[in-house]
């Protein structure tokens, strides 16, 4: 077995947390490297190639590109800043032999950049460290690079990762410099401002000085570890992986090694490599290469590729467990099957377990009713992500509140623990700490920047931060960011507050009405306006007091023969609250779900029916009085 280095390659991953800049950085990279023709017209969030992408403004999937600069192939793996999609990091890393490290000028390292960089350290892969975002009133790159190397000395798995090289960029005007006292802001209403250092050019010759080229095996039968998988309408499905020794050429027979131990063979019926946003067909290609296959049908990510004589497995990809699930379930509604194209269990239980081939940190079980599924995955966005993907597919079904996964250790309820990182103002300190503290939220850190910025820092059970994200952007009026990270697993942390109030539910079937809507909005805040279909059990409304209360909103006022006078004729309805998705996940109680249809999506109670609802809560205070009693 001999090794050699393909100095002609370089692989590296770009790792950041959210808004720090990544994809504008990517798209700079792509833009300089000559990939595009001068007179295309590509845009901005290059990278970011889906709607939901582009809508939310975070990086959801691992994508693969590659450029070329001085004759060296640099294959660059763009990955998820957002904790929620970490399956996405933890299965592409292991097709890189460096990582960029993306850090904000101004906000430091966050929870999530602390999240990725261990996962890149802990693959050994060579750091370069790149301060994003140089030109902001308030950068303060020496206090960030301090903060960086404090990172690295707690994350590091060995000395060398402490020797790491550092850059400046301003991302959006492609630049990057090796010292901050080099950048040299671009005069107003200048355009394609690259500096005197060469626009991304130092960055490049980073890449290909301090990544180490890959050691490749090229005699050795082939591996190639499958770490991505995609769909052609016309090729079918697509394999992507690196191949980690041998060499692979077109029409080759192969054997597929399963994570269970199967092997099955079958023929690569074409190879294709990276090159710029597009992939190219090629005749082979060998150790070191990031490649896509197709002709390989049955396979999931972490099999391995391997030759048909000597058949061996590379390790699995080792993924973190999930710590949130939600029910998935066939609509009930009397409003079911109105809008989707796919109402059906068997359509639900197809597309569920087709996402968990592609998305390996997402879990889907069968349940005891055969019309609903149990789904788990990293956090309430990567199952909202989910939802709305299927939504704008054509599916209709239903779901329930996020629950937090627990553990029993040594006998002992254990539950998700996270590290709270919330920035904001000064005068918000009071709330959030109020709030936290009913969510059990326990206060670590907090930093005041003398300007009337804030940072906060918290322990708080996983099952605080449901509902809070939403509660908190609209209590500090969109003046703050949070983010956090998972710690680890703790004792039950007890009983928590109720944080919201009871809920207005329609007690009749028809469409809302402004007279109705009056009457209704004298008890709390409507979600609904005039001409809504609602039905019996479905939320229309937030109730200003603890309970629950039925309302008629689709009562008119009944004519009479008396003339009325100008107040009566005046209805003045207020402006309903609208919830996003999101918003609707968090808000919605135990006893509740969120009916989600192509079109629209609507808040009920499971059990419809308000005389049901009644006996059931009855039999529930019944049944824990007794329980008390004993």
């Amino acid at each position: 077995m001999q090794h050699t280095q393909r100095e002609d390659i370089r692989n590296i991953a770009i790792i950041a947390h959210v808004d720090h800049g990544k994809t504008t950085l990517v798209d700079g990279l792509l833009k300089q490297s000559k990939v595009f023709a001068a007179h295309q017209q590509v845009g901005n969030l290059i990278m970011d190639s889906n709607d939901l992408e582009r809508e939310k403004g975070i990086t959801i999937l691992a994508k693969n590109i590659a450029v070329m600069y001085g004759g060296v192939k640099i294959n660059i793996i763009d990955t998820p800043g957002h904790a929620d999609f970490s399956g996405e990091v933890e299965r592409v890393l292991t097709m890189a032999d460096g990582c960029l490290l993306l850090v904000d000028a101004v906000d430091g390292p966050m929870p999530q950049t602390t999240f990725v960089l261990r996962k890149a350290l802990s693959f050994g892969l060579k750091p370069i460290v790149v301060i994003n975002k140089l030109d902001r009133a308030n950068a303060r790159p020496a206090d960030v690079l301090r903060m960086t190397q404090d990172l690295f000395l707690d994350l590091a798995t060995h000395e060398d990762q402490l020797d790491f090289p550092v850059l400046y960029a301003v991302a959006k005007q492609g630049i990057a410099v090796t010292d901050p006292s080099l950048y040299i802001a671009p005069q107003a209403g200048a355009e394609n401002h690259q500096g005197d250092a060469g626009g991304l050019a130092p960055l490049f010759e980073a890449i290909v000085k301090h990544v180490p080229p890959p050691m490749v095996d090229l005699e050795s039968p082939l591996q190639v570890l499958i770490t991505s998988l995609g769909y052609d309408n016309y090729q079918g499905k697509i394999a992507v992986g690196r191949v980690m020794r041998g060499t692979l050429r077109a029409g080759e027979q192969v054997a597929v090694l399963g994570r269970e131990g199967t092997v099955v063979r079958t023929r690569v019926t074409g190879v294709f490599t990276f090159q710029g946003l597009d992939r190219v067909q090629v005749e082979s290609v060998a150790a070191g290469d990031i490649t896509a296959l197709i002709g390989l049908p049955d396979l999931t990510i972490g099999d391995t590729v391997a030759s048909v004589d000597q058949p061996e497995a590379l390790p699995a990809i080792a993924i973190e467990e999930p710590t949130v699930r939600m029910s998935f379930g066939v609509n009930t509604s009397p409003y079911a099957g109105r809008d989707g194209q796919w109402v059906t269990s068997r359509h639900l239980r197809e597309r569920l377990y087709r996402e968990i081939e592609r998305d390996i940190a997402l879990r889907v079980s069968d349940s005891t009713s055969a019309d609903v599924f149990q789904v788990s995955g990293r956090g309430e966005l990567h199952l909202a992500i989910l939802i709305e993907t299927m939504r704008r597919e054509g599916y209709e079904f239903q779901v329930s509140r996020p629950e937090v996964i627990t553990r029993t250790v040594d006998g002992k309820v254990h539950e998700p623990v996270e590290h709270l990182v919330i920035d904001t103002r000064e005068e918000y300190i009071g709330y959030c700490t109020e709030s936290l503290s009913r969510r059990l939220g326990q206060m670590v850190n907090m930093h005041n920047d003398g300007s009337g910025n804030v940072r906060l820092e918290f322990a708080i059970p996983t099952r605080g931060l449901i509902g809070f994200r939403s509660a908190f952007l609209t209590a500090t009026r969109g003046n703050g960011t949070l983010s956090s990270l998972l710690l680890g697993y703790e004792p039950w942390y007890g009983a928590m507050e109720a944080d919201r109030n009871g809920v207005l539910v329609a007690s009749e079937d028809g469409v809302s009405l402004s007279f109705g809507l009056t009457k209704a909005q004298e008890r709390g805040n409507l979600f609904i306006e005039p001409g809504v279909p609602v039905y019996e059990g479905m939320i229309v409304g937030l109730n200003a007091r603890d309970a629950d209360i039925a309302v008629n909103v689709c009562r008119e006022k009944q004519q009479t023969n008396m003339r009325q006078s100008t107040a009566d004729i005046a209805i003045k309805l207020v402006t309903p609250t609208k919830m996003s998705l999101e918003q609707a996940l968090d808000f919605i109680g135990t006893d509740e779900l969120v009916e989600v249809t192509p079109n629209t999506f609507r808040l009920r109670k499971r059990i419809l029916n308000n005389d049901e609802r009644v006996k059931q809560s009855r039999r529930a205070s019944q049944a824990q009085m007794q329980a008390v009693e004993a």
